[in-house]
C-alpha cells in the first residue's frame, strides 16, 4: 500500500529577511513619529519634509553602519573561536574528544556507539572542528560579504520605509491635511508590513500586524502630543 509522504514545514528566517524587518520597522515608525510630532507645531510642510529627509538619511546611514559592524563582529568572533578550537584539537585532543562524547551521550548514544565517531574525527580534524563550532559553540560560519550586504539591506529598507509616512508631506502643502493622509497610509503600511513579517518569521500574521500597527501609532501619537504641548 503506497505511503503518504511525510512533509514537515519549518520556517527559518534568512539573514536578509531579518535585515529587512529591522530596517523597515524602524523606517516606518521613526520618521512617522517625527513628521507627526512636527505637524503639531508647524502649519506648512516645508520644514517637515526637510527634517524628515534629513532624519531618513541619518537613520539609514546609522542603521546600515550598525548592521555592518554587527556583521563584522560576527565574522571576527567566528574566526577567533575557530582558531581556538583548532588549537585545542591539536594540543588537547583528549579533552576535546571527551566533549564530543558528552554531546553525543546527551542524545542517548552509548560509549560503544560514540567510539567510532571519535576515531573518524581524529582522522578528519577539520570536520572535528566544524562539529565543535556548530554543536558545542552553536556558531555557523558567516557568509562572505555578509556585513556589507547587511548594511545595504538595513539602510535601504529604512529609507524605503521612511518615505512612506513622509510622502504625503512631499505631495501636499498643508501640514494638517498631510498628517491625516500620512496617518492613514502609514498605519495601513504598518499593518501590511506586520502581516508579511508574521508570515516570514513564523508568528501569527494578524497578531503581528496588530502589534506593529499599535506600536507605530502610539509612537506617532506621543510625538504629536509632545510637540503640540511644547508649541
Amino acid at each position: 500500500m503506497p505511503q503518504t509522504p511525510h512533509l514537515e514545514h519549518h520556517f527559518t528566517a534568512s539573514d536578509a529577511v531579518r535585515d529587512v524587518v529591522i530596517g523597515m520597522s524602524d523606517g516606518l515608525t521613526v520618521p512617522f513619529a517625527l513628521a507627526a510630532g512636527l505637524s503639531g507645531a508647524a502649519t506648512s510642510t516645508g520644514i517637515i519634509v526637510t527634517a524628515g529627509l534629513a532624519e531618513i538619511a541619518a537613520g539609514a546611514i546609522a542603521m546600515g553602519l550598525g548592521g555592518y559592524l554587527a556583521g563584522r563582529s560576527d565574522a571576527e568572533h567566528y574566526a577567533s573561536e575557530r582558531e581556538r578550537e583548532h588549537r585545542e584539537v591539536r594540543e588537547k585532543p583528549a579533552v576535546e574528544a571527551r566533549e564530543v562524547g558528552d554531546i553525543f551521550r546527551g542524545y542517548g548514544l552509548s560509549d560503544d556507539e560514540v567510539a567510532p565517531i571519535l576515531r573518524a574525527f581524529r582522522e578528519k580534524p577539520q570536520e572535528w572542528i566544524d562539529f565543535m563550532m556548530r554543536f558545542e559553540l552553536g556558531l555557523e560560519k558567516p557568509e562572505p560579504g555578509r556585513a556589507l550586504r547587511s548594511a545595504v539591506t538595513i539602510g535601504g529598507a529604512y529609507a524605503l520605509g521612511g518615505l512612506i509616512p513622509l510622502g504625503p508631506y512631499i505631495l501636499l502643502h498643508e501640514a494638517a491635511t498631510a498628517l491625516t493622509v500620512s496617518i492613514g497610509v502609514t498605519l495601513a503600511a504598518l499593518a501590511v508590513f506586520g502581516f508579511v513579517k508574521g508570515r516570514f518569521t513564523g508568528a501569527r500574521p494578524w497578531k503581528s500586524a496588530f502589534q506593529t500597527t499599535l506600536i507605530g501609532g502610539v509612537a506617532a501619537a506621543v510625538a504629536f502630543a509632545i510637540a503640540r504641548a511644547v508649541g
